[in-house]
């Protein structure tokens, strides 16, 4: 996919990729067994590509309304130590982090899909957003991926970062000759 020249200077800058869980990390649908335990389906390429973010240097943080002890279990199993659950203001969260990791906004790459995920999908450096997302999402977005929400979109997000940020020959180098 080619992004316009403006917008990947503005990727070429992401220090963090903070991303909304239901909707972009997985579908968006839920699954409660007949015990009320809730289930959600990852993708396992998005996790890897969020992996590679983070052995490059590249920040992660889950901000979601809900909470789940799957999302938890989910961002442990990744070595993702920014996990935000039961957010209702998740500007302000964003905002606390960047200030923790002594960033600023701009440097940060949002993906949401939902009403909740528009003031820091707006605010941020690089707003994101994904197919399935409700068309007023698409208005306010800087970039819509290719792929839907649970199916690869952070993938895609992921190889966009390390491609724009000059890793990516790096990466594919290590698994072309073997990890180090």
């Amino acid at each position: 996919m080619a992004l316009p020249e403006a917008l990947q200077d503005r990727i070429r800058r992401v220090k963090l990729l903070a991303i909304d869980v239901d909707g972009v990390l997985t579908d968006g649908r839920l699954y409660f067994q007949a015990d009320g335990i809730e289930i959600k389906a990852f993708h396992t390429q998005d996790g890897h590509g969020l992996k590679l973010l983070k052995r490059v240097g590249i920040h992660v943080a889950l901000i979601t309304g809900r909470d789940s002890p799957m999302v938890s279990q989910r961002a442990a199993s990744l070595g993702i130590t920014h996990v935000y659950q039961g957010c209702e203001d998740k500007l302000t969260t964003l905002r606390a982090l960047c200030q923790r990791l002594d960033i600023t906004l701009e440097h940060v790459a949002y993906c949401g899909d939902d009403l909740p995920d528009l003031a820091p999908m707006k605010r941020s450096g690089v707003g994101i957003t994904v197919p399935n997302a409700p068309d007023y999402m698409h208005t306010h977005a800087d970039w819509i991926t290719d792929r839907l929400g649970g199916h690869g979109a952070v993938r895609e997000i992921c190889d966009t970062l390390l491609m724009s940020q000059g890793h990516w020959d790096a990466v594919l180098d290590t698994y072309l000759h073997g990890q180090s």
